[in-house]
């Protein structure tokens, strides 16, 4: 009896140590929604802490709630077909009482950075993707096609004079991780040089490499490795 007492309480220590622990979580929650329309978006939903990224998950749907664990950012990527990516930080230091860091994401159709600039808050944090910068391959060489991005990256720094940004280079995952890493590195250095070849202030453009280390997608395919070969543009200070 004495035994079955003591394997009684040690379960419920067990439990409520456990519920303790839970209570302790905070939780990052939030809806997909067009923008326009206000309507449910399902999308796909990919996550990992930062600035490793040693905890990662996916989630489809119109809603996601996920574990902020160990005090650490989260960036969040929202992907759904005929909309632009989203990609924001959720930081626990801005959960509410209940533990909980709500951000509702707008998913917004394809549009250059001058329609983003336009529309969406330039709070420090966000990013936005060049998505029609385009390199020669395996290059840092940029097309002149990508000029009219670039050129509105430019006058984005121009309005907002105290704007600090970072470039974040990606790779695919295929090849050697080290020409990876160099790769990224010398292609956002590469738009930082045409940047500052129009004015732009360089000091206050910071440059960060990931190599193919951070990917939008796992999957083996020639779409998702293209996907993952980007140059992102986030805003540090405004």
């Amino acid at each position: 009896m004495k035994k079955l007492v003591f394997s009684l309480f040690t379960c419920f220590a067990f439990v409520y140590t456990v519920a303790q622990e839970t209570d302790t979580l905070i939780y990052a929650r939030g809806k997909i929604i067009n923008a326009t329309t206000k309507e449910a978006v399902n999308a796909k939903i990919l996550y990992q802490s930062e600035p490793f990224g040693n905890k990662t998950g996916m989630l489809s749907g119109s809603s996601f709630s996920f574990a902020l664990f160990d005090g650490e950012k989260y960036s969040i990527t929202v992907e759904a077909p005929g909309f632009a990516v989203a990609k924001y930080l959720l930081d626990p230091a801005q959960a509410n009482a209940d533990r909980i860091v709500t951000k509702d994401i707008e998913l917004a159709l394809p549009g250059s950075v001058a329609k983003t600039s336009e529309t969406t808050p330039h709070s420090v944090g966000h990013i936005m993707r060049l998505d029609n910068l385009i390199f020669a391959v395996g290059t840092a060489k940029i097309s002149p096609d990508s000029y009219s991005e670039l050129d509105e990256v430019v006058k984005m720094l121009r309005d907002y004079p105290k704007m600090v940004i970072q470039l974040e280079g990606h790779t695919d995952v295929k090849g050697d991780p080290k020409l990876n890493m160099k790769l990224s590195q010398d292609r956002v250095d590469a738009v930082k040089s045409y940047l500052g070849s129009k004015g732009s202030n360089k000091a206050k453009i910071k440059t960060k490499a990931f190599g193919g280390t951070s990917p939008l997608s796992r999957e083996n395919t020639e779409t998702a490795h293209k996907m993952n070969r980007r140059v992102e543009l986030r805003i540090l200070e405004n």
